[in-house]
């Protein structure tokens, strides 16, 4: 018995280890870029040595793709969660409305997973490479969700790969562009305000967009109360 709870407390203080390396080193690529940030780096920051750390992960790509793969995995339950969410009685287009606007205040209030994302594209093509190889299930998920739509409404046809490109957009600029963010309304009294009013540009597109009538637009007075907070924690899927 007192060999299984060792195992077993072993395995667990290896998890804990292997989790802090990933957040130290997603922290690191978000603060200064893949390309720079070097393993010794990761193994001083998160306090563990050079030799443990390549145990665990070998490489700084592996560690890169331990955090796609959680990175995947998360979005995958959050895009879920956010559609169990919404009434299944309500019409396709209202689904989409809401999903889409939900997707974006996460995005707002969670900035490292669209950070990490545009900074592989910066890098050589096998780390975003590794990262579309992996997202098959948040595709089916959203072409699912335009199959539906285009049951309820024939003659209007949604392109999903535009749906994906505009939460991109509003997502990577708001993360990337903050000065010139914070310089389109300087009279905002925060960056939460400022938020809400980028959050609210794309609602009103998007209630144009999909014709969404009064009764189910969505009137946030924060970004974060868009955002489910129990299902907040990404890193947690690494």
């Amino acid at each position: 018995m007192t060999e299984k709870r060792q195992g077993r407390r072993s395995a667990e203080d290896a998890a804990k280890t292997r989790f802090h390396i990933l957040s130290v080193a997603a922290d690191l690529f978000c603060e200064m870029g893949y390309a720079r940030v070097s393993l010794r780096q990761i193994s001083d920051q998160a306090g563990v040595s050079h030799s443990l750390l390549r145990h665990h992960f070998g490489s700084k790509e592996k560690i890169w793709h331990a955090i796609s793969d959680g990175l995947n995995a998360y979005m995958s339950e959050y895009m879920k969660h956010v559609i169990e969410q919404i009434s299944d009685s309500a019409p396709a287009n209202i689904i989409i409305y809401e999903f889409t606007l939900r997707l974006l205040a996460h995005s707002l209030m969670n900035r490292q997973p669209i950070q990490l994302i545009a900074d592989s594209v910066r890098q050589d093509n096998s780390l975003f490479d590794y990262y579309i190889g992996r997202t098959g299930e948040i595709e089916t998920l959203m072409e699912t969700l335009a199959d539906d739509y285009h049951k309820q409404f024939p003659s209007k046809r949604l392109n999903i790969w535009e749906v994906k490109w505009e939460l991109m957009m509003y997502a990577h600029s708001a993360a990337s562009l903050t000065p010139f963010l914070c310089g389109t309304w300087p009279d905002a009294k925060n960056l939460d305000e400022i938020l809400l009013k980028h959050l609210n540009m794309f609602n009103q597109s998007l209630i144009e967009k999909y014709h969404v009538e009064p009764q189910y637009i969505l009137k946030p007075t924060s970004v974060a109360e868009l955002v489910y907070e129990s299902h907040n924690d990404w890193k947690g899927f690494c």
